[in-house]
């Protein structure tokens, strides 16, 4: 097995600069899910592909809308 050879912290590091996490999100799964009901309903029914078209644009909306909110001072 070979070993690594990591370099040993030194005095010149730094530590990266502590950034808050965005908060968790259901949006990125819902686009996930309207975009799955749009090409299923090209496969089968027009009515499943306006349901995903709807689904997909609420979910962008609420995606964009909470991205706008998170840049505010």
């Amino acid at each position: 097995m070979m070993e690594e050879n990591f370099p040993a912290p030194s005095d010149e590091w730094q530590k990266p600069p502590a950034h808050p996490l965005p908060k968790p999100t259901a949006w990125p799964a819902t686009l996930a899910l309207s975009i799955t009901f749009l090409l299923w309903g090209l496969a089968s029914s027009l009515i499943i592909s306006g349901v995903g078209a709807v689904v997909f644009a609420v979910g962008l909306t609420g995606w964009i809308g909470d991205i706008r909110h998170e840049r505010r001072p």
